[in-house]
């Protein structure tokens, strides 16, 4: 058996690939857009990948499954619930798909959404279950939300339940050794504990796991429906894309250099510019207009929060990064970056731009303590809700950096704004964002939440 994971850590997405050495057939599990490493390594193996499956449709990302279905002819498998645009193969509970040797079984897993499904793995038919895939159900440390997309005619709180029997009907009923491979990790926003280990065991979570710990049905809901983390609005746009027929990404898709004056006429007709360079260079000098999403960062995720899906984007980018940094704009499918412009580390913008580079301002936990002493300030908090239930700066307005865009009008204004996230990476991003929208006076805390904290535990 051969059984490879990847993993994206700018998404925290896992997929796989599966396939039998003595017949050389195989599938791809949760794929994402840009295939090439999926076909590399069968080809590598000698496999022929012959089925795609979703284990539900992904809120967080576009799903690679119709680019594998134009490089193979591979069939595209969803759990009986699902419905598409596209000819879809429905996998019902119990359901033994043979590789050869290799069989997977599919688990009904129903909780993240109604037509989530599981893959249990076995080397030979018959034999004990070597691992099972989760999807968004079972992850490390955590279960899925219920309460991102595919809601139907139920409601978070019949998704709950229904995870509730899946964790201890279905994934807690397999033997303690099986191992867990779920489709997502630390940082994803489709759970709030993930760990940042990449698998596990059903015994260590069994025994770790502190949402699949015995408890009534009721305690169940509650916990895993409190503290999510704030949803991008580009979910439901991935979510619909998911079930749908769309453009194809192309391997050999580039975005080409643009001319400053080309800059200068996207900027003057409102198109996103994203800035992808560290906090401390966009700080140092950026244009005028522009959003600072740090490519050391959740840069596609944090993109897809800034930038509308499908809107034109400019990407702003240190030398070399500049297509890697589309690519994975276009793996949450906002495909429509435009071009770029290089900048060296050294911060020089070219001549003809230079008129509308700017500085942007910072604050320090001293001067937001007077600001806040003298009622000077407009204090807004960007966390996700998990992280404000453990401490705020008092006075905050929470609007969680997920949901600035959409929710600009709740900014107080009249006062100056400062913005703070945990440790000043998010902060740039919200700060830049209002800018960008015309508010006046605006800066973010230098080293954020954090840096707050211990200036007034050491004083």
């Amino acid at each position: 058996m051969i059984l490879e994971q990847y993993y994206l850590e700018c998404l925290s997405h896992a997929s796989y690939l599966i396939g039998d050495e003595g017949t050389g057939r195989a599938i791809v599990v949760d794929p994402r857009r840009d295939i090439a490493e999926y076909l590399d390594d069968a080809a590598k193996y000698g496999l022929t990948i012959e089925g795609v499956v979703n284990t539900h449709f992904h809120a967080d990302f576009v799903s690679g499954h119709l680019e594998l279905v134009d490089a193979t002819g591979a069939w595209i498998g969803f759990g009986e619930a699902a419905e598409t645009d596209y000819p879809i193969r429905r996998l019902r509970d119990g359901e033994r798909l043979s590789l050869g040797d290799v069989e997977l079984e599919i688990l009904s897993t129903p909780g993240h959404t109604w037509e989530s499904i599981s893959v249990l793995v076995r080397e030979h038919p018959g034999a004990t279950p070597t691992a099972v895939l989760t999807g968004d159900s079972l992850f490390i440390g955590d279960v899925g939300r219920p309460d991102l997309v595919n809601l139907g005619d139920g409601s978070t709180a019949d998704l709950a339940r229904a995870m509730y029997r899946t964790v201890h009907n279905t994934l807690l009923a397999l033997p303690d050794d099986v191992v867990v491979m779920p489709a997502h990790g630390a940082g994803s926003s489709c759970g709030k504990n993930l760990s940042t280990e990449l698998t596990s065991t059903i015994g260590e979570q069994r025994a770790t796991n502190p949402s699949v710990q015995p408890m009534t049905e009721d305690a169940f809901v509650a916990l895993v429906t409190e503290g999510q983390p704030a949803a991008p609005s580009y979910f439901a746009a991935d979510a619909a894309m998911n079930k749908q027929i769309h453009p194809l990404l192309s391997p050999s898709r580039t975005i080409p250099a643009l001319t400053p004056e080309q800059v200068r006429g996207e900027l003057a007709a409102g198109t996103r510019v994203l800035d992808a360079r560290s906090v401390d260079d966009f700080a140092a000098g950026h244009l005028r207009g522009s959003v600072n999403v740090g490519f050391d960062g959740r840069f596609a995720e944090t993109g897809g929060m800034v930038a509308e899906i499908g809107g034109r984007i400019v990407l702003i980018a240190y030398p070399g990064e500049e297509q890697e940094a589309a690519l994975r704009l276009a793996r949450i499918g906002s495909d429509n970056a435009i071009g770029y412009l290089v900048v060296d580390r050294d911060g020089a913008f070219p001549v003809e731009l230079t008129g509308l580079v700017e500085t942007a301002p910072r604050t320090t936990v001293e001067q937001l303590d007077a600001m806040l002493a003298a009622g000077e300030v407009t204090l807004v908090d960007i966390r996700n809700p998990g992280e404000r239930d453990l401490g705020a700066i008092p006075g905050a307005t929470p609007i969680p950096l997920a949901q600035l865009r959409t929710r600009l009008a709740s900014v107080p204004t009249g006062k100056p704004i400062v913005v703070y996230c945990a440790g000043g990476w998010r902060s740039s991003v919200a700060a830049s964002l209002l800018r960008a929208h015309g508010f006046e006076n605006v800066s973010d805390l230098a080293g954020g939440y954090d840096a707050w904290v211990d200036a007034h535990v050491s004083a």
